[in-house]
């Protein structure tokens, strides 16, 4: 069935990274007061409430595509600038590549997690350029795009989150190629079923996304056997992922190690926003807390459905998506169809939020 896993890796997987041009997967993000123009986070009056209240969504790996985030460098001066202090950070030219490709080096972990971290900074940027009364109430965001929500609520600079995020994707990148793993889409299983399958097949739950969408992540030889007996453990359907690697399992366990040195010095201040973490599916808001979270997600499960229900728990049911794919707003439809979901991607797509938020 040729379509169903490209379909499948634009719904399950938000942090895997294809080793094929044809497979694509997801995205995540976060930025810090000082480090931006006032147009960007201004200061906004308490009376504002009367506007939409809205969560901020960020993606995460494989949501990446060729010519993101172009249309808006080519209309406004706010991304043009965002671009370019990314470039200069990184010390390469990370928009060239978002630009015009060529899609096999925006997909390696390296490039494809900033990038995606920069596209969502600029999409947010430019929805607060347009509507600067929108009164955002909470963030989250898928693996990387944790780090984008952090930036978002104040609790990394532009320049801290990144360079965060371009060791991450290193240290993951190298883990890759350390270590033979790989990743299994599963659909239409219990969560019970799943943690069966897992225990019995010694791999890990790296993802779960939404109801019946569960992903595992381990060695080539588990996942192999995962998929092999997933139906014995009643789940309809198991399928092996093209990615680079095993994200999210232990065999990320020294690119977690790696990050805790930069984790551990980076300057953090109080979030302006309640940020709901995906390693426990709660709000995290001391720099303690937050360090361990974004460190222990490396090797955890994404926990993104009790994320969700986290933020509607909380009273929140309307949403604003920032990045490419549509990914999110697909999940959330599983997870609650009544929820509302904004997506940004491209100028369209943003003057048309704009428009359904005033």
């Amino acid at each position: 069935m040729p379509g169903l896993g490209a379909r499948l890796s634009r719904v399950v997987c938000h942090f895997i990274q294809p080793h094929s041009p044809g497979l694509r997967v997801f995205p995540w993000v976060a930025f810090p007061r000082v480090a931006f123009p006032r147009c960007i986070f201004p200061a906004l009056p308490y009376t504002c409430r009367d506007m939409r209240q809205i969560v901020l969504l960020f993606s995460g790996q494989g949501a990446q595509k060729v010519g993101m985030g172009k249309d808006w460098a080519e209309t406004s001066a706010t991304a043009r600038s965002l671009a370019a202090r990314a470039d200069q950070t990184l010390g390469f030219s990370l928009s060239d590549i978002m630009f015009e490709g060529p899609e096999e080096e925006l997909t390696k972990t390296s490039r494809c997690q900033p990038a995606l971290f920069l596209h969502g900074l600029m999409a947010l940027a430019l929805v607060r350029e347009r509507l600067p009364q929108l009164q955002p109430v909470a963030a989250a965001g898928l693996s990387l795009g944790e780090f984008t929500a952090h930036v978002a609520a104040g609790t990394f600079s532009f320049t801290d989150g990144l360079r965060l995020v371009a060791r991450r994707a290193e240290f993951m990148e190298a883990a890759c190629l350390a270590t033979r793993g790989t990743m299994a889409a599963l659909i239409g299983g219990h969560e019970d079923q799943v943690r069966a399958l897992a225990a019995a097949t010694d791999v890990e739950v790296a993802n779960f996304n939404a109801p019946g969408q569960i992903v595992l992540s381990g060695t080539i030889a588990g996942i192999d056997a995962a998929v092999a007996q997933a139906k014995d453990f009643g789940i309809r359907c198991a399928i092996k992922l093209n990615v680079a690697g095993a994200y999210h399992s232990r065999l990320m366990q020294r690119a977690k190690e790696q990050l805790a040195g930069p984790l551990a010095t980076v300057p953090i201040q109080p979030p302006t926003l309640p940020v709901v973490c995906n390693f426990s599916a709660s709000v995290v808001s001391e720099p303690a807390a937050i360090r361990h979270a974004l460190e222990a997600q490396v090797t955890g499960s994404v926990r993104w459905a009790e994320s969700i229900h986290q933020l509607m728990a909380l009273g929140h049911r309307d949403f604003l998506e920032l990045g490419p794919g549509k990914v999110i707003a697909g999940l959330l439809g599983k997870i609650d169809k009544s929820l509302t979901v904004h997506s940004i991607e491209d100028l369209a797509s943003l003057e048309a939020a704009v428009k359904a938020l005033s």
